[in-house]
């Protein structure tokens, strides 16, 4: 195990955030990423406050399939070269489905044992990313990092990730986030740790 990794692995493990860089493909965002399991209310509004992107939920194709998530531009032409699913909802337990703890809820669905396609509906307010099938290797994408450090922490293959925008509205880079990373102790990995 490669040192620089291993307080993410710990805090996510441990259900903590961590903040992933060095994703090249959106021109280096920064992203803030939990181990699904480990999703909650408090979370996601951490998320949404702090980060200010859009909440994603980070799968596998595998468990895609298995909650028939589907790209929603699957074809060669106007690609944007973004994974995005199809948005989704939990089918049950939810209001209005964009509060913090329905998305919470969403999330938790969608990542459930035996979560299949009757758990969910669409449109909903939690966008899944579809990784690429041998993860970092074929998309060294921040949605890989970060199923592929969840699966090395012993949390499964799902993650939620957040992109970061300072708070004039244009997309954080680290040093911008020096402040928040040292009062939420929040470790830091760079996607190229992982290649």
């Amino acid at each position: 195990m490669s040192a620089p990794l291993q307080p993410a692995l710990d805090a996510l493990a441990a259900g903590r955030m961590i903040v992933i860089t060095g994703d090249r493909l959106r021109g280096g965002d920064i992203d803030f990423c939990l181990a699904a399991r480990h999703v909650s209310a408090e979370a996601i509004n951490f998320m949404a406050r702090h980060g200010r992107g859009l909440v994603c939920l980070a799968l596998t194709p595998d468990r895609a399939v298995r909650l028939g998530i589907e790209l929603i531009n699957a074809g060669r032409d106007n690609q944007s070269g973004r994974p995005h699913g199809r948005s989704i909802e939990a089918a049950t337990g939810v209001s209005t489905g964009i509060s913090a703890a329905d998305r919470a809820r969403t999330i938790a669905v969608a990542v459930a044992d035996g979560a299949n396609a009757s758990d969910i509906v669409s449109p909903g307010h939690v966008f899944p990313l579809i990784t690429a099938a041998n993860g970092v290797h074929d998309r060294p994408g921040a949605a890989e990092a970060a199923v592929e450090l969840c699966r090395r922490a012993g949390m499964g293959d799902t993650a939620v990730i957040c992109s970061i925008m300072r708070d004039d509205g244009e997309m954080a880079r680290i040093d911008d986030l020096a402040e928040l990373i040292e009062s939420h102790g929040l470790p830091v990995v760079d996607l190229t740790d992982l290649i």
